[in-house]
């Protein structure tokens, strides 16, 4: 196999809900920072690669991937363990349902774009911008929480799809002070998994310690 390389920003969610995947099915792989705050992604090199600017992209086997759930999916079927997904349909559906909740109904709504539109183009300040993240936060994570396991993960002997999107969300809650305190069952199974060495290596501080 030639080189696996990650188009990657530390600090993003969706990339290091990749970073999660690589590390858990062993795969090696090279990063390459795009530094979204400088605005990497904008530049004429990275919009060849790919052209909706977004990061992460995957450069694997010759092709360019991009979406981190269509890239977790690709990875899912080229080195199936550990899987992220069942391939038994009514726990397949279930997983990505609450997948979803994350990587389509959080998000994509206070993704860096969006935040910036808020301030740029609607005039939003600080006070309004803090509390549209909260409240698609919020009302994501009572949803999620509902569904929870009462022990364990949601992937119960090991992570699964669900899980390695909670993870980055749950970092991102934080670094936004989101009140986490009603999804006592979210900040369990999110301390479960962030001891597994595999996803301790993903995460921003240990990628980007300085």
């Amino acid at each position: 196999m030639s080189e696996v390389v990650l188009h990657d920003y530390w600090r993003s969610s969706a990339a290091y809900r990749v970073r999660i995947v690589l590390n858990l099915k062993g795969v090696n792989y090279t990063s390459h920072p795009v530094d979204l705050s400088q605005g990497d992604h904008t530049s004429d090199d990275f919009l060849d690669l790919n052209p909706q600017g977004l990061i992460p992209a995957l450069q694997i086997d010759g092709h360019v991937l991009s979406q981190s759930l269509a890239i977790i999916d690709y990875l899912d079927a080229k080195f199936e363990q550990p899987r992220m997904v069942s391939s038994d349909p009514l726990s397949r559906s279930r997983t990505l349902a609450q997948a979803l909740v994350i990587a389509a109904d959080i998000h994509p709504l206070n993704n860096l774009r969006v935040l910036n539109y808020l301030r740029a183009n609607l005039g939003l300040g600080a006070e309004g911008v803090e509390r549209w993240i909260h409240q698609w936060m919020t009302s994501g994570f009572a949803a999620l929480e509902a569904q929870a396991p009462t022990d364990g993960i949601f992937g119960g002997d090991a992570p699964n799809l669900a899980d390695i999107c909670l993870v980055p969300q749950l970092y991102s809650a934080r670094r936004f002070e989101v009140p986490l305190g009603e999804f006592p069952k979210l900040v369990r199974v999110d301390e479960a998994l962030r001891e597994i060495e595999a996803i301790a290596a993903a995460a921003p501080e240990a990628v980007n310690p300085g």
